[in-house]
């Protein structure tokens, strides 16, 4: 672990706060080489990345409070104060209440400017990918999201004073923040290379809902929640994250169906 990269006086930088920026110049980075070949304006897309990182950021807390509730109920202030702990930023976030409020207000803003959507969306898929690779590493460093424990070889074990050694002690657990990474790496290499060949508008978004759906499913089993963060369903105690997946693999699943009519009736249209 190490959760702080230094400090200035008494507030310390996170290392996971410094991932997460790095992961949105490098999607910045990304969207400008590829606005050329997609045919889209990067002053337009910079304004959507600007709305989906702070936006994204917005919800995520929000999604966290959210399933946290007992935490902030007596002390609405946490929720929005940085200086609450003993490092400045905000502790608690969840990436799908960031990804519905990010999609939400790119949506707005992109149908208010009459862009074209699916194509925008197409255009910002990989960088999904390449900000998880990215950000799961500082996740790794502070020591967040961590997995359950295994004998598998690969099993890690956290110091003591961390969350993981007080949840689970000295046992070996799934570096599941790495596998996520390792995933998201890998997504971004997938989606860029269906980007540059694609058929149809939407299909990169598409096929990133599915393929997100179904890794988030399967790295839930490995990686520890807490009690708030699940749910009871005919016997079984999934997670809240897993419910929000089926539902993200549907839309992805009309998209894919849908998207490629949709292109195939407004070209006869316009024929």
């Amino acid at each position: 672990m190490f959760p702080t990269i230094f400090k200035i006086g008494p507030v310390g930088i996170h290392s996971y706060g410094l991932m997460l920026t790095l992961s949105f110049f490098a999607g910045l980075w990304y969207i400008y080489k590829r606005c050329g070949a997609e045919k889209l304006s990067f002053d337009q897309m910079l304004n959507v990345a600007y709305i989906l990182i702070f936006a994204g950021l917005i919800g995520a807390r929000l999604g966290f409070v959210v399933l946290h509730w007992e935490e902030y109920a007596h002390d609405l202030l946490a929720i929005i104060n940085p200086f609450g702990n003993e490092q400045f930023g905000l502790a608690g976030l969840n990436l799908y209440g960031g990804v519905i409020l990010a999609i939400l207000c790119a949506w707005w803003y992109i149908r208010r400017k009459k862009l074209p959507l699916l194509a925008v969306f197409d255009l910002f898929a990989p960088t999904l990918g390449l900000g998880l690779g990215i950000a799961r590493i500082g996740c790794f460093l502070k020591g967040c999201c961590f997995g359950t424990p295994t004998t598998l070889p690969w099993g890690i074990t956290f110091p003591d004073g961390s969350l993981a050694y007080y949840v689970f002690g000295s046992q070996r657990l799934h570096p599941a923040q790495l596998y996520s990474s390792a995933y998201g790496l890998l997504l971004f290499i997938v989606l860029h290379q269906i980007l540059k060949r694609k058929r149809f508008d939407g299909q990169i978004a598409a096929v990133l809902f599915m393929t997100e759906a179904v890794f988030r499913h399967l790295i839930e089993y490995v990686r520890y929640y807490e009690t708030e963060m699940r749910f009871h369903f005919l016997g079984m105690e999934p997670t809240y994250n897993q419910l929000v997946s089926v539902l993200l693999f549907v839309t992805g699943l009309i998209l894919y169906w849908r998207a490629p009519r949709t292109l195939y009736r407004e070209k006869a249209h316009s024929a």
